[in-house]
């Protein structure tokens, strides 16, 4: 045996592997992203409504004529109406997110029937008050608009998208709260104000009370926060994946 091969055999083998880089873990902030948005949306819409100075069911020229009165306000209301469009369904997403292991076939009941709604609503649906600031910024005739507004809400779609929305309020919603009930997620009392608030809102007599329903219902949505900031990271989510280096 030559000296080369018994050196070749001395020497041991090696073998090289590739470290799998580390992927950054971001759950915290998705978990606190979610926990600071899922009481906003209502809360602040259930704000507009205490202070707008009309009746959701008041006709197109009332309605002008109050918005007219009230420019400043109403404008203010405006601007606390965007967490509402914005945020409604990522807090949606927030609660069933805190109840989906717990309740799995509740929370997606509720939550698919809760985000239908959304989802058609927003897309459809023209709020008779911004057509009435319009034709009372713009100085556009007021009866026109308000005969526009009766053929937007004549067309089918549209009675189709309303009726999808209240539902998802009146019974997507309350769905979730009693998945947030059976979770034991929250304390009962914030379920049962996210199943109140949202059951109740359409059928209220006036634009105050029904503001307070939907801050009752805020105060539900903030079950998802107290159980999201209360969770774990392991709880909330699995923990990132490394990419391996092919």
């Amino acid at each position: 045996m030559s000296d080369t091969s018994l050196r070749a055999d001395s020497i041991p083998s090696v073998t090289l592997t590739k470290t799998a880089p580390r992927r950054r873990d971001t759950r915290t902030f998705w978990r606190l992203l979610l926990a600071i948005v899922a009481p906003l949306p209502m809360l602040c819409m259930g704000t507009v409504y205490v202070l707008k100075p009309f009746e959701g069911d008041a006709p197109l020229p009332d309605t002008a004529a109050a918005i007219g009165a009230h420019l400043r306000l109403y404008e203010v209301t405006q601007w606390l109406g965007v967490p509402f469009l914005v945020g409604l369904i990522p807090a949606v997403i927030a609660l069933a997110w805190v109840t989906r292991r717990r309740t799995p076939v509740l929370t997606s009941v509720g939550a698919v029937w809760t985000l239908l709604g959304c989802l058609s609503a927003f897309p459809l649906l023209v709020p008779d008050d911004l057509l009435a600031y319009l034709a009372v910024t713009k100085g556009l005739d007021v009866a026109t608009v308000a005969a526009l507004d009766d053929a937007w809400w004549a067309l089918p779609v549209t009675g189709a998208a309303a009726l999808l929305f209240i539902s998802g309020i009146v019974v997507g919603l309350p769905l979730l709260g009693i998945a947030l009930w059976r979770s034991r997620a929250a304390p009962r009392w914030m379920a049962i104000a996210l199943i109140i608030g949202g059951a109740t809102h359409p059928f209220l007599p006036n634009h105050v009370v029904a503001g307070i329903g939907l801050l009752v219902a805020g105060v539900g949505f903030a079950g998802a926060t107290r159980a999201l900031l209360r969770m774990t990271n392991n709880e909330f989510d699995l923990p990132p994946v490394p990419l391996s280096r092919g």
